[in-house]
């Protein structure tokens, strides 16, 4: 079921709704961030400099219910850039209502418009519920994911 969502880019109004959607996302992963990463988080999306993260705000009847955080960047296999989508959320009580398709579509679309052929993310494997999703809508690849820490 697909309601009448709209999507649009972040803007300086959405911070308390992003800041509460964002902190909602990151508890899901069981994450928290200190209030400076926010501000950088946030100043860096709305900076709309080349090479920067930019955000995207999903609503319902004027209500923002979700948000999408991507970034276009360069990769040594390809003349063209690529699409990260980094973030993906809708808040719980509009989950089933298109939100995250809509928003995947949006991000998308953006990378089309740019030129940038290809969108890819990660999600954790147990993450059933959004898997179902994006096996909808991309192929599933076969790489696994590390990350070292010093």
């Amino acid at each position: 079921m697909t309601d009448d969502i709209t999507i649009r880019p972040l803007a300086l109004e959405d911070r308390a709704e992003w800041a509460r959607m964002w902190t909602a996302y990151l508890a899901f992963y069981d994450t928290t961030l200190p209030q400076a990463v926010f501000d950088t988080a946030f100043a860096r999306m709305l900076s709309r400099a080349p090479g920067e993260y930019q955000g995207l705000i999903a609503e319902l009847d004027g209500r923002p219910v979700g948000l999408a955080h991507f970034l276009f960047h360069r990769i040594l296999w390809s003349a063209e850039d690529t699409c990260y989508l980094m973030d993906l959320f809708a808040v719980p009580e509009a989950r089933g209502r298109g939100v995250g398709r809509a928003l995947i579509e949006a991000v998308n679309a953006a990378a089309k418009s740019a030129d940038i052929p290809i969108v890819y993310w990660t999600t954790e494997e147990n993450n059933q519920t959004a898997r179902r999703l994006y096996d909808t809508l991309a192929t599933r690849i076969p790489f696994v994911i590390y990350e070292k820490y010093d």
